[in-house]
């Protein structure tokens, strides 16, 4: 089973940020080295460790891997206020990562996941100086209607009233109703039940609130790929309980990217299929490299 738990030789690493250390994940170049750095950024609630089953097949095809969790989440701390936590703001932090990255030579391919994936929008509308950019299970705007939205809503009143630990319960009893969830062996639900309740509740609050309100911004976005000639690459699966595949294969359209989707995966490609994955972004990464 891969998981947030399969085996790597990445190393835990700081690296320095406006709010302080951003916690990751750093696996140099095995091989040749191309000269490019995967820089990889987590949902909603996510961390480095989402992309544990990437990272050492991403250094073995020669290109340096950084994981990082996003300012407030598990072990990276944050900043004060919840309008800090908007793709924008957020954004403007990962940017400031790309560009000591391209200052020691390296080609930064970026790539978001879910919310990371708005955050990766909003660093490339920051300027940061990518040389390819992958959106992963993310949307072009708010989150749409259906689960994962009502319990968001849902969420943020009882982490408002409650506090993070009430937050954390609600959480495990939806999740409970889910026969996929009593699969999951109890190490890696206790891992995801650390990982909430120590990640920043201002933070949380604030990817909320933007979840439920980031506006579409692809026609902004796309007139900055295209005026800096850096290409795009959007894949889905196409069971994503989150932006459905057909609106992400219409934002692929408008940013004219490059689109795959991964038979039978729902919204964690990185978890749930990474081979497959692979052997989408590998090629894809390496075209826009030579």
């Amino acid at each position: 089973m891969h998981s947030q738990f399969s085996p790597h030789r990445a190393q835990r690493v700081d690296l320095p940020g406006r709010h302080g250390p951003v916690a990751a994940l750093h696996a140099p170049a095995a091989g040749p080295d191309l000269g490019a750095t995967a820089l990889l950024l987590p949902g909603y609630t996510g961390s480095k460790e989402d992309f544990a089953p990437l990272l050492d097949p991403i250094a073995d095809a020669g290109i340096e891997v950084v994981a990082i969790d996003l300012p407030g989440q598990y072990e990276s701390p944050g900043p004060p206020a919840e309008s800090d936590y908007r793709p924008e703001a957020l954004g403007g932090v990962v940017a400031e990562l790309v560009a000591k990255l391209a200052a020691e030579g390296r080609r930064v391919l970026l790539l978001g996941h879910s919310f990371g994936g708005l955050v990766a929008r909003g660093a490339v509308l920051a300027g940061a100086p990518v040389a390819g950019l992958t959106l992963m299970a993310s949307g072009p705007s708010e989150l749409p209607p259906g689960e994962r939205r009502t319990a968001l809503d849902y969420g943020e009143i009882v982490l408002r009233e409650q506090g993070i630990e009430a937050s954390q319960q609600v959480n495990e009893t939806r999740l409970a109703l889910n026969p996929r969830w009593r699969m999951v062996p109890q190490e890696l639900k206790d891992f995801y039940r650390e990982r909430f309740v120590r990640s920043s509740p201002v933070g949380l609050l604030g990817m909320g609130e933007a979840l439920r309100a980031e506006p579409d911004l692809v026609a902004k976005l796309a007139r900055v790929t295209r005026s800096n000639g850096i290409p795009c690459l959007v894949v889905c699966g196409d069971l994503d309980d989150a932006w459905s595949s057909a609106g992400q294969r219409d934002m692929a359209e408008r940013l004219d990217a490059d689109f795959a989707v991964l038979s039978g995966v729902m919204h964690n490609p990185n978890t749930e299929a990474p081979d497959a994955l692979l052997a989408t972004l590998l090629p894809t990464w390496r075209a826009w490299l030579s």
